[in-house]
């Protein structure tokens, strides 16, 4: 007879990194060493209940920055998963504005130029640009780990560039607040609309 079940689909949940110094000072983080506050660890570990009520993750990777590292390991705990870091999923380089101001980036010209997506800082990256880099990783976690939940841990430029390229755009996507989480399926040979999950 044939076997008409259909095949389980993969479940990749993005977790944006708790609250870090940087986030909390509005500056762009001076290095990847930069931690996660007190408010970060405890939405980090409300992250971590929600995920564990939801899912059932075979896998949690995280960027190697320090806030994502920091803030797998306590979704980690809950999860009894241990954290694996992947470079790919390190955030968009803002360079010469590390350690600056959120604000200062409006003094650039080129800023306000064209879409957010181009816009590439001297010395660093352009969401564009990090696209290019954490969509192959993102689809070789989805052949991996096929029919299965898998966590990856990141930051607010890698999870817009993971949901432009889930949704074919760029246009009306909003940055995910800290340790907020974005649920994307794959299965039937495509990905679904990605849903932030509020628990």
């Amino acid at each position: 007879m044939p076997n008409n079940r259909t095949p389980p689909r993969t479940r990749l949940i993005l977790v944006r990194h708790g609250e870090s110094e940087g986030n909390r000072d509005r500056t762009f983080t001076p290095s990847p060493e930069v931690p996660i506050t007190v408010v970060g660890q405890a939405q980090a570990r409300a992250a971590g209940s929600l995920i564990a009520q939801h899912f059932r993750p075979v896998r949690l990777v995280a960027s190697p920055y320090a806030r994502a590292c920091q803030t797998a390991a306590i979704i980690g705990a809950a999860l009894a998963l241990e954290v694996e870091v992947d470079a790919a999923l390190r955030e968009q380089s803002f360079g010469v504005f590390a350690g600056r101001p959120y604000a200062s980036l409006l003094t650039d010209a080129s800023y306000h130029e064209g879409p957010r997506w181009h816009w590439r800082p001297q010395g660093g990256e352009s969401l564009l640009d990090v696209s290019a880099r954490v969509v192959p990783a993102f689809e070789r976690m989805t052949r991996d780990n096929a029919g299965c939940d898998v966590v990856l841990v990141s930051h607010g430029g890698v999870m817009l560039a993971l949901c432009a390229f889930v949704t074919g755009s760029w246009e009306g996507l909003r940055v995910t607040p800290n340790a907020g989480v974005v649920l994307v399926e794959h299965g039937d040979g495509g990905y679904g609309t990605p849903v932030w999950f509020e628990g």
